[in-house]
């Protein structure tokens, strides 16, 4: 999956850089009425993770859906 996407993704020129998976990585199923939400998510991330890093992200996530937090 990871090679073909990548392949895919270069190929079709769909961002501006080449595209490659990071070393860890997960895959996730995202609702069609909140496709348009995760796009932007994604195309914004580098400066949105700029002001808010990902672990403090994940921690509001998991307080936010009283998942309970691990070290």
């Amino acid at each position: 999956m990871k090679g073909g996407s990548s392949h895919a993704a270069n190929e079709q020129d769909l961002i501006a850089e080449k595209f490659a998976w990071q070393t860890g990585y997960a895959a996730y199923s995202v609702s069609e009425s909140q496709l348009e939400k995760v796009y932007n998510y994604i195309k914004n991330q580098k400066a949105h993770h700029a002001k808010k890093s990902f672990a403090d992200e994940y921690d509001e996530f998991l307080k936010l859906y009283g998942f309970e937090e691990q070290e």
